[in-house]
């Protein structure tokens, strides 16, 4: 279950609350009039089953409630109550696939955002795999793939693409590219630095690397591998499984790629650089496509899905009994 709550300017509390008593999968209706004082109005609660969040929120926007007052939804961890089973049973749908659209894109646009923060984390993935393949340590190559931030840019594209939000794209692009772009600077910069006191040395880059030597070799199973990747973690962003982003982030080379770009580029080894960014190229497509194609199937099983259960209620119709 989900637990909304909602700022209603008091002019629009009936019709919400008309929205809400008349929408299947809801319960525990509250009304506190004249509770809120910034925006001024009314403060109406209530929890809607996960199946049903989605659709009521947008019906809500319609209402213009996000724009008049606010709309608030947290995740509920325990629910002990008879209303509670039934308006789940009752819900149009499955909650495990449910995808809440605007929670969602909220996300993304969030993890999407150009920042410092988002820099430095990737910055310190690429120099921590950068110190991966030149000591051949496939643990460390592990442990920069887990630090790396990229799937919220690469999640946001995919969202952007299925929600059409050309902002998005934009949005997500530019933290994707820049951020790449700066980490691997830093990196080559890096490399440099550790060269000249003598931890990095070109018979390193050059030596057989058998353990990370994959990672300049693209190949098809490179492809294969990002897109499954991608699918399982957009199905943990939409299912609110995160941790399966772990599992993500150490099956797919993209910031090692990067890392090992930067330092052959550093050396002078363009035949590595070019092969590094063949492999960066093919999961960050891979990834895409895949997620794109998950939400776009997650969108058109949803539909067919709820014609099992009465729909949601639009605005406007009467309550239930």
């Amino acid at each position: 279950m989900l637990h909304l709550r909602l700022i209603v300017p008091a002019d629009t509390t009936d019709e919400v609350v008309a929205l809400l008593g008349s929408t299947v999968g809801t319960a525990h209706l509250v009304v506190l009039p004249g509770a809120a004082r910034s925006p001024a109005g009314d403060v109406v609660m209530c929890d809607v089953a996960r199946e049903a969040g989605d659709e009521l929120i947008g019906a809500l926007r319609r209402l213009g409630i996000d724009r008049t007052g606010a709309i608030s939804l947290e995740k509920l961890d325990l629910t002990l109550s008879e209303h509670a089973d039934k308006a789940e049973d009752e819900a149009p749908g499955d909650s495990a696939d449910a995808v809440l659209w605007e929670e969602l894109t909220e996300a993304t646009h969030e993890e999407s955002t150009f920042s410092v923060t988002y820099v430095s984390f990737l910055a310190l993935a690429t120099m921590l795999a950068a110190c991966g393949v030149m000591l051949d340590n496939a643990v460390l190559i592990v442990g920069a793939m887990a630090v790396g931030p990229e799937f919220g840019p690469l999640a946001g594209i995919s969202t952007a693409i299925v929600q059409r939000a050309p902002r998005l794209v934009v949005r997500s692009l530019v933290a994707l590219i820049g951020g790449f772009a700066l980490a691997m600077i830093i990196t080559a910069g890096f490399a440099w630095l550790l060269d000249a006191f003598g931890l990095f040395t070109h018979d390193m880059i050059d030596k057989p690397r058998p353990n990370t030597g994959f990672i300049w070799h693209p190949d098809w199973m490179s492809f294969v591998v990002a897109f499954l990747a991608g699918v399982a973690g957009t199905l943990s962003l939409t299912s609110a499984k995160s941790g399966a982003l772990i599992g993500v982030a150490i099956s797919v080379t993209t910031v090692p790629a990067a890392a090992n770009a930067a330092v052959a580029f550093s050396y002078s080894d363009y035949q590595q650089t070019i092969g590094s960014g063949q492999q960066l190229l093919a999961n960050l497509g891979g990834i895409v496509l895949a997620g794109t194609l998950t939400l776009l199937l997650q969108k058109g099983l949803w539909k067919i899905g709820r014609t099992r259960k009465p729909p949601a209620s639009t605005p406007g119709a009467s309550v239930g009994a």
